[in-house]
């Protein structure tokens, strides 16, 4: 496919996945969504990536949707918007490799919804982060009520839902919507280095990890600990290299 909105850069095995309408915020529309679709795609099929990253560029990650064309849709129209915002996010977590959203700027609406789509997220110091959607009489659209309420708690989630408040970096880490915050000119530096340290990590591991704890988020505990049993008695350690790796990490 051709991309006008995304870019990709590959740097140690690691994707890096930009998204480029700075004139219009990076703001999320049908084009974003199939080229989003595709790059997810190439890159699940390129065994050489180990952890892909989504970032912004200019002073947005993604300031939300682009209303522009959501503004004359009817009602099955707005459905099938968001239904195709959903499927698209969703495949992020469906990817066999983990996904972190470098959150450069303003993550509203739609963007925050991204970037919640993500494994982890971290912040510059200078995000922003809200869902500003009941101001214009909405709700989300992109799994913004789901998503939100099981990374931060109901409490929370319905305060931002509900007020549309914008909140900073450090709020963001205190409610633990982000993991990490950096200075602006150290954000993607930073975000390289978590994710060639993963990139270094057992892949197989990891792909598991991912996988667990999605899944299990949509069972309860006790089936999630039988899933957790089971693919932990596929790969035990056996292999000597594997037990000579384990004791020089604890020694």
């Amino acid at each position: 496919m051709e991309y006008n909105i995304l870019k990709k850069e590959i740097i140690d095995n690691i994707a890096i996945v930009s998204i480029s309408r700075p004139k219009a915020m990076n703001a999320l529309n049908t084009r974003f969504f199939h080229e989003m679709d595709s790059m997810v795609k190439e890159v699940s099929e390129d065994a050489s990536i180990k952890v892909m990253i989504i970032t912004g560029e200019g002073k947005a990650f993604v300031a939300g949707a682009d209303i522009a064309e959501m503004v004359d849709k009817n009602s099955q129209e707005g459905t099938e918007f968001s239904r195709l915002g959903q499927n698209t996010f969703r495949s992020l977590g469906e990817m066999p490799i983990p996904v972190i959203a470098a959150i450069n700027g303003f993550a509203l609406g739609g963007g925050l919804e991204l970037a919640m789509g993500c494994d982890f997220r971290i912040a510059s110091t200078k995000a922003k982060f809200g869902q500003p959607e009941v101001n214009l009489g909405l709700i989300p659209g992109y799994a913004g009520t789901q998503r939100l309420s099981r990374l931060v708690g109901m409490g929370d989630a319905l305060y931002l839902l509900m007020t549309a408040d914008m909140i900073g970096a450090e709020d963001a880490l205190r409610i633990g919507l982000v993991q990490k915050v950096f200075e602006p000119d150290a954000l993607m530096d930073e975000t390289l280095k978590i994710a060639k340290s993963i990139a270094t990590k057992g892949p197989q591991a990891i792909k598991k990890l991912k996988a667990i704890v999605r899944l299990g988020l949509a069972m309860s505990q006790i089936e999630g600990e039988e899933m957790e049993a089971r693919e932990f008695g596929t790969d035990p350690l056996r292999r000597g290299k594997r037990r000579e790796k384990w004791n020089d990490g604890i020694s």
